[in-house]
């Protein structure tokens, strides 16, 4: 047997996954990493531990398969986006802690940035000036970490999203590169060209040196190091983890649209070979290609989806496991007119308000935590909706479906939740892990190990359709209610 291996770094855990001739997954395995949280606001991460929770979950995977490294045509790597590591050129040690994607610490900057300056940096990168992309995170770094910039300018440091991080890992220092997809997602990559720009590194102050090359999403970058797995294995896939779950989707055509629910929820257009307008506050940015091609997407960024469900477990006590959160929400016929603003590090898209912060709202004396459960999941389908509405605005593209993946993907109540109130059918694949089937796509597409794309579109498949059955009186009276309390919690 041959296989294609899939490294899946996510936010809170690294993950592996080998598949069969068939696309099939034959195994998989997790290691769990810690986030650290010293400010309010703050969110780091050991870049050293993402390391060995990624080398320690594809050696369980290739052990429970009872698979050698000999027998993997090539490994696909696809990471948590924006997250920023800056290293050592020679030693490869980290010199801080890596900053995660949903970090505030850089929003008081990226708020006082001039309106010229933003608008530069829209037209340029397709993005929307703000703390959750990688630059200024890296300006941050170069600014407070002694020494640092000036390292950096002589070219003894290195940048990195966590893709780049885990190739040099991986190839032992020997291959410094991105794809164009997680560049797309740095502020410092035009858009257009696939190149990073001289005039945003100059606007973040962001030596040259320390970028690593631009490579395509499929194709073969280096090789592991033998002594990692047990033999030299071809890095031919990467892809950040939204672009990979549109692959994993088989949205390899414009108009086809899928929805992660994760950690955050982010949902994605596939728009074809033009960039896109972003007008309606979502972000144009690079789509994934299998082709030696540039291919473009809309995107939509929610911070916290499967994370409220998280709070709900760790923080509140209210459920035991998130699973069971399925079955605390159909407890009650509704949420007693409460609304959950998961709004912890600020609102992402559509409305771009870092210093918003979450709300619960409709309180009275009968409310039980079966209603703010329920609430909570209702919140993950309110925020897709903003994302979906704003999608079609941008693009003047109807979705007819929605196809969906992630943890919180398994939850039907939520996802009969979601098509009720967005007003659409939802799709869930047999697979819901689309993201490291993505980036297993694109590993195995560069390799020849499955011939073609028509090929990889014909693995896919349904496990259950949900359609929406709200009454639409109904639908836009619970709406109204939520867009009245997300205006509550803004800035």
């Amino acid at each position: 047997m041959s296989y294609i291996l899939s490294l899946d770094e996510g936010t809170t855990s690294a993950r592996a996954a080998l598949y069969d001739e068939e696309g099939k997954r034959v195994a998989m395995e997790a290691r769990g990493f810690e986030s650290r949280y010293p400010k309010p606001g703050w969110v780091e991460q050991d870049p050293l531990e993402i390391w060995q929770a990624q080398l320690a979950a594809a050696r369980a995977t290739l052990e429970a398969a009872g698979a050698r490294a000999s027998s993997i045509a090539g490994i696909g790597i696809t990471n948590q986006r924006e997250t920023t590591v800056v290293w050592d050129r020679r030693t490869g040690a980290a010199v801080s802690p890596a900053i995660v994607w949903q970090c505030r610490r850089t929003a008081d900057y990226c708020r006082s940035m001039p309106e010229s300056d933003r608008a530069a940096v829209k037209k340029t990168t397709g993005l929307i000036v703000d703390a959750y992309f990688s630059a200024s995170k890296v300006r941050w770094i170069l600014e407070n970490v002694d020494g640092a910039r000036e390292r950096a300018r002589n070219g003894d440091l290195l940048f990195g999203n966590i893709d780049t991080w885990l190739i040099w890992k991986l190839t032992g220092g020997q291959v410094h590169v991105t794809d164009v997809s997680n560049a797309s997602r740095t502020m410092l990559m035009n858009l257009s060209s696939g190149e990073w720009d001289r005039a945003m590194l100059d606007l973040f102050d962001i030596p040259d040196a320390m970028l690593p090359r631009i490579v395509p999403s499929a194709g073969a970058v280096g090789r592991t190091s033998g002594d990692l797995l047990g033999d030299e294995i071809p890095v031919a896939g990467i892809a950040g983890d939204q672009q990979a779950a549109l692959v994993g989707q088989a949205c390899f055509r414009p108009g086809l649209s899928k929805n992660t629910y994760g950690t955050g929820c982010f949902a994605l257009l596939h728009a074809g070979k033009t960039a896109p307008s972003s007008e309606n506050g979502l972000l144009a940015t690079r789509a994934a290609s299998a082709k030696a091609v540039s291919e473009f997407a809309v995107e939509g960024s929610v911070f916290v989806a499967g994370a409220a469900v998280q709070w709900l477990r760790d923080q509140l006590g209210l459920i035991k496991t998130a699973a069971e959160s399925d079955a605390v929400a159909r407890s009650t016929p509704d949420t007693g007119e409460v609304y959950v603003v998961p709004a912890f590090v600020g609102l992402g898209a559509p409305h771009w308000d870092g210093a918003a912060r979450g709300l619960i709202c409709g309180l009275t004396r009968g409310t039980t935590a079966a209603h703010i459960v329920r609430a909570t999941l209702e919140s993950i389908a309110y925020q897709t909706r903003e994302l979906v509405e704003a999608m079609e605005a941008d693009t003047g593209i109807q979705l007819h479906e929605l196809r969906v993946d992630g943890g919180a993907a398994a939850n039907d109540f939520l996802m009969q939740f979601q098509a009720d109130i967005l007003g659409r059918r939802i799709v869930r694949p047999a697979d819901t892990e689309t993201t490291a089937l993505g980036a297993a796509y694109l590993a195995g597409l560069a390799t020849g190990f499955w011939p073609s794309v028509e090929a990889v579109e014909s693995f896919w498949r349904v496990d259950r359709a949900f359609e929406p059955e709200m009454p639409e009186s109904t639908r836009e009276e619970l709406y109204a209610g939520w867009k009245t309390a997300v205006g509550r919690c803004k800035s």
